[in-house]
């Protein structure tokens, strides 16, 4: 299970007290079982949980195409009716509809204080006040002059413009002046190196670069390889004026709020873009190489907010919190569901997201609670640490509460399973481990990975939410697939979208056909509205993935799936992360570390395969803090990080901890990796050796380590 074995450890009086708990339980249940069965009706869940999804609507020897089965909602016959088709058209019409209300916050920032911190060093702390928010009235006035500003310093429409900063209230409304005159937006990752920035910025020609206070200071060397660029516009910040000189010569550097000044005087029309036109060309984080720029139509991004809109139930007082990079396009399209909806938007920082978050000052409250959000979105790296840093808090309490929790986890797992719910064990319990994020959170989407089954799991039942795993790729404008929140399974992304089909194809290379039993499997082609034109200047790269067939467009995902009896897609592959071994077994790297970054001891994995050999092998970045209770395990003290790295007791304690998570996450025995290295440096995106979105660069892990890999191969 989740959490370490520690019987030895629990007292007579521990096993006692847990054995009458259960027998107290069992007669509540009996008891109350009957209230309990006409209450929640638990039936309706289960057959809600069955029901098919999605049909077929084509099949022969080589594929097998899939559509859902169910009608468009409420929102997108709205939008049919409306004929909202453009993203100027979409905030245009909301601005109508919802006036007045919340629509994006920030937080005011009070304050910055150096804390001292117990190891002597002094770290910067933020004290926050409350959230200040624009209407939609004013946030849709301020996109149009900032989109009217840009014209007057000489952008024009059609004319590609790089956005280059962190999540942020600005943000979104550069993003929808750009649209509203018809500007394609250019999306780098705000955690990419110089190269990765002047790549993008490069490869698009732009003159005009959007960014922030933060990241202005970077333009002082990449201004010198990216000679077209004339004018930066920056987000300023609430306390400290912006250095603006020192840049190279003949570059204006203006404020945000001067281009929106600018733009209220200014009479120039708007340049309303067709649904054909370019959005946003959104680059991929480049774990496979350079990243690409996907180009992403006005009508692609409609087509998945339609998606979204289907799947998802919007209550009057929805709140979402947005933490997540805004040129990640599953973050971009949430949001923008958020705004068509009229959900209000309160933006965040990983490092000012809750309570003891690194920025927050003692004695203030982290984003979360000052907010109260309802919904977030995820990816499974963050979800990953929470549910992490839930099993260290069990592991670190007395030995009767950390029984109890177990007992409580596995009670409630039992009875949701059944379709039940447990309001009286949430109350007592679950729903103060809730109070993390604000203790409103009903929903939280995952998207941009697949999403360990244990993780799922726990999260949910943990947080008591509803844990959405949506499936698609920056091509696919995002959510091709989006669970149902009625499905009891930890493992599947859901049924095809409403504007999208889903086929398998026979990869003969790999044994996954369509014709397997007990359900096809195959690689996995995505069609439909949300498929993108393809990449930007690279008509072969754009011919060799993506093809039209029937008058639908179509991409090829290298992903490999499996449709269940109900419709449902499961993630099962990779054909880039599929190796051969040499006794003819095929492991996939991927599944592997997706297990195996569960193990509390991982904070960052890659696993390696050599074809020509019979097992695997993984280069681990160790959790400090486990490291170091590992290293206590085999009374080794007061020895520096690096120095347990090294340690050949410590990396042999490590491998049977893997050993042993992965043979608990069902791993073959092939799967569990022979040797193992301790990583000293953290991967980022600066080191190379992960996208912006912390996705691994394998032949790049490959290339820095591959010493390291030999000499456990010979070991």
């Amino acid at each position: 299970m989740f959490i370490e074995e520690d019987s030895h450890m629990e007292s007579v009086w521990v096993q006692t007290a847990i054995g009458a708990i259960k027998i107290i339980t069992m007669m509540y249940d009996i008891i109350t079982m009957p209230i309990y069965l006409a209450l929640q009706q638990p039936w309706k869940r289960r057959n809600l949980a069955r029901r098919v999804k999605a049909k077929i609507i084509q099949q022969d020897a080589t594929s097998i195409s899939y559509r859902t089965v169910d009608t468009p909602g409420e929102m997108h016959v709205k939008m049919m009716q409306n004929n909202i088709d453009t993203l100027e058209r979409m905030f245009n019409f909301v601005t109508k509809v919802h006036t007045t209300k919340r629509c994006i916050g920030t937080r005011k920032i009070l304050g910055e204080e150096d804390e001292m911190q117990p190891n002597g060093r002094l770290f910067k702390k933020f004290r926050l006040g409350e959230y200040m928010w624009r209407n939609f009235i004013e946030t849709e006035h301020a996109a149009a002059c900032f989109g009217r500003g840009l014209r007057e310093l000489g952008q024009q429409p059609k004319q590609n413009i790089v956005i280059f900063a962190e999540t942020r209230a600005e943000w979104m409304i550069a993003a929808h002046g750009c649209f509203k005159q018809n500007m394609p937006v250019v999306t780098i990752y705000a955690t990419l190196g110089d190269d990765g920035v002047a790549h993008g910025i490069n490869e698009t020609e732009v003159t005009t670069v959007i960014t922030s206070h933060e990241l202005l200071p970077k333009f002082k060397s990449v201004l010198n390889v990216t000679p077209n660029v004339k004018k930066i516009i920056f987000m300023e910040d609430q306390l400290h004026p912006t250095e603006t000189t020192g840049f190279k010569e003949g570059v204006e550097i203006i404020p945000f709020s001067k281009v929106i000044e600018t733009g209220n005087k200014s009479t120039i029309a708007g340049s309303p873009p067709t649904a054909e036109d370019t959005a946003i060309i959104m680059y991929t984080s480049g774990s496979t190489g350079t990243p690409k720029g996907v180009l992403l139509s006005h009508a692609n991004c409609i087509g998945t907010m339609k998606n979204f809109c289907d799947i998802f139930k919007i209550y009057p007082d929805d709140v979402l919190i947005g933490f997540l990079p805004l040129a990640h396009v599953f973050e971009l399209l949430a949001e923008s569901v958020c705004l068509l909806t009229g959900v209000p938007i309160g933006y965040s920082t990983p490092l000012t997201l809750i309570d003891s978050s690194s920025k927050i000052m003692k004695g203030c409250k982290g984003d979360a609670t000052v907010l109260k959000p309802t919904c977030m979105t995820s990816v499974p790296l963050i979800l990953d640490r929470i549910s992490k840093g839930i099993n260290d808090k069990v592991n670190a309490e007395a030995p009767m509460k950390k029984a109890f929790f177990k007992f409580a986890y596995g009670y409630k797992s039992k009875w949701c399973a059944r379709g039940f719910q447990t309001p009286l064990l949430d109350k007592i319990l679950f729903k103060k481990i809730a109070k993390l994020l604000g203790g409103r959170i009903r929903s939280v989407l995952s998207g941009g990975a697949p999403l360990a089954p244990d993780t799922h799991e726990q999260i949910k039942l943990c947080l008591c939410v509803d844990v959405i795993q949506g499936y698609g790729l920056t091509e696919t404008t995002a959510g091709a697939t989006v669970m149902d929140k009625w499905d009891m399974e930890y493992s599947r992304v859901g049924a095809p979208s409403s504007s999208n089909d889903i086929r398998l194809i026979n990869w003969e290379e790999g044994n996954y056909r369509v014709t397997n039993k007990p359900f096809p499997q195959g690689e996995i082609v995505i069609g439909g509205t949300t498929v993108s034109k393809g990449y930007y200047k690279l008509p072969g790269k754009t011919q060799e993935d993506f093809f039209e067939e029937d008058g639908q467009r179509w991409f090829r995902t290298g992903d490999v799936g499996e449709i269940h009896a109900d419709g449902v897609l499961k993630i099962i592959d990779r054909k880039k992360d599929l190796v051969k071994l040499q006794a003819g077994e095929y492991v996939s790297l991927g599944k592997i570390e997706s297990e195996l970054k569960t193990c509390p001891v991982v904070e960052n994995i890659c696993v390696y395969a050599d074809s020509t050999k019979q097992f695997t092998v993984a280069l681990v970045v160790p959790n400090p803090k486990h490291l170091e209770e590992i290293a206590e395990r085999l009374e080794i003290r007061n020895v520096e990080f690096e120095a347990l790295c090294d340690n050949v007791k410590v990396e042999k304690a490590v491998l049977q901890d893997l050993a042993e998570h992965g043979r608990k996450c069902k791993l073959h025995r092939t799967e569990i990796p022979a040797a193992v290295h301790l990583c000293k440096d953290i991967w980022t995106p600066d080191m190379g050796l992960v996208t912006a979105a912390f996705k691994l660069k394998r032949k790049d892990i490959q290339e820095r380590y591959q010493a390291e890999i030999n000499k456990m191969y010979a070991s």
